[in-house]
């Protein structure tokens, strides 16, 4: 009888363990996410916190430099440093100045994705505005290539009229949907949750961003926003209990940078012009320029291999204005290698002391600034993004003092049971409940 009952016990926590396999691992990316948002109660975000209680979280995740929209992304679903997957920025340098031209086709990814490692052991994926997605191996897509028109869009959405088909179906024959809404993009995942199941799910969420920019680090109008963010999380995670498939579905929320609140802005190209090393970028007249990306700003040199002209900049640096030499810091080559960043820059600029920069080469090189801005080295606190994972094979309880965003990808190949090889970083001890 002792027998009987030990093997019914032994065969019903087979049957438990495995009815809580994970098949199903969902990400969602909260751009702007800090790991307050969280950690700290004055921010109405019940539903992540509630996640964060009963899985395992970060007090705070290193971004990739610059601390960006789409190299980060990026380096979240490939697992590698920019200087092996070749998104450097969210628009790409132009030598004569900006046109626009964003990153945007999987196709300029050199590294393999989870999208695709997914595709090849038969699992279904799905992307939904996700940076650098178009053309994704998915069956469901909408990227984010809003700036490139509607049309674009949707010519890139998967499945074929899958735009209109959403106009339809979620929102009630609307003409128009305003996809920066992170509601909005919550009721499409909820839509493809239910129609398709997929194993791997990437969603972006990007409101929260865009009030950062505007805001700062604070106020109501960002609480708000962080407050829509977790509602929008709330409707994932009901779709999910609705489909019945929660028990087995890993949630991540996670983000790509945090925010410096800015006091200042900067413009190092009216420094290249005094110095005589740039006269009109529009006109390719120039020896230096400063590529500038809110938190930092890279130099190229017309000729990379300008050795002169480099120690001009260099000297020229190291005669400012001590008022404006505590606006930034230079970022080396040698440390430009380690943070796997674009090899193609001479230096880099971080701003410091709340400074962040911009590309005009005339008028004033600094001003008054206000909102926020990213884009810093990552070596502090405020630029740190969070993360909180919930779901089978998750530790709970389980916290991480310091990760980095390529230890995501690593984590949700091993929890969806494909391999990744290509993935430079570690699993940090303390998110799996078998490291």
């Amino acid at each position: 009888m002792k027998k009987a009952s030990l093997l019914f016990l032994v065969s019903f926590l087979v049957l438990q363990l495995r009815s809580q396999q994970v098949k199903h691992v969902i990400l969602i990316t909260i751009d702007g996410f800090r790991p307050d948002f969280y950690l700290d109660e004055k921010w109405d975000a019940p539903n992540i916190r509630g996640l964060m209680k009963d899985g395992a979280h970060t007090k705070g995740m290193n971004s990739v430099f610059p601390s960006m929209t789409y190299p980060s992304h990026t380096t979240i679903v490939t697992g590698v440093q920019p200087v092996k997957h070749s998104i450097y920025y969210n628009n790409m340098f132009e030598p004569t100045g900006s046109t626009g031209k964003i990153y945007w086709n999987t196709s300029q990814i050199k590294t393999p994705t989870l999208w695709g490692a997914a595709q090849a052991k038969g699992l279904k994926a799905t992307a939904l505005f996700w940076p650098v997605s178009a053309d994704a191996p998915v069956s469901y897509n909408i990227p984010d290539i809003g700036s490139m028109g509607e049309g674009v869009r949707e010519q890139y959405s998967k499945p074929e009229g899958f735009v209109n088909t959403i106009k339809k179906e979620v929102f009630n024959g609307a003409e128009k949907v305003e996809w920066g809404k992170d509601e909005n993009v919550a009721k499409i995942a909820a839509y493809v949750i239910k129609k398709d199941k997929p194993n791997l799910m990437t969603i972006h969420f990007f409101w929260v961003d865009h009030i950062e920019h505007q805001e700062g680090r604070e106020g109501d109008v960002l609480k708000a926003a962080v407050k829509d963010a977790d509602q929008a999380v709330g409707i994932v995670i009901n779709a999910l209990k609705e489909e019945g498939i929660w028990n087995n579905t890993v949630l991540i929320v996670t983000g790509d940078h945090g925010f410096v609140d800015v006091k200042t802005n900067v413009s190092p190209n009216v420094w290249l012009a005094k110095a005589g090393l740039l006269t009109d970028i529009k006109k390719d007249d120039w020896k230096a320029q400063f590529y500038t990306v809110g938190g930092s700003a890279y130099l190229y040199l017309k000729d990379k291999n300008d050795s002169k002209t480099l120690d001009q900049v260099k000297e020229m640096l190291s005669k400012l204005p001590e008022e404006e030499k505590k606006l930034f810091k230079i970022i080396d080559r040698r440390q430009l290698d380690a943070a796997g960043a674009n090899p193609e820059v001479a230096l880099a600029l971080t701003g410091e002391n709340g400074a962040s920069f911009g590309n005009a080469a005339t008028g004033d090189a600094t001003k008054r600034g206000k909102g926020g801005a990213h884009g810093y080295f990552p070596d502090f606190h405020e630029i740190q993004t969070g993360f909180v994972a919930f779901g089978p094979g998750i530790k709970k309880g389980g916290v991480i003092p310091v990760m980095n965003v390529r230890d995501i990808a690593p984590a949700v190949s091993k929890l969806l049971g494909f391999s990744f090889p290509s993935a430079e970083s570690k699993i940090p001890a303390g998110l799996l409940i078998r490291d």
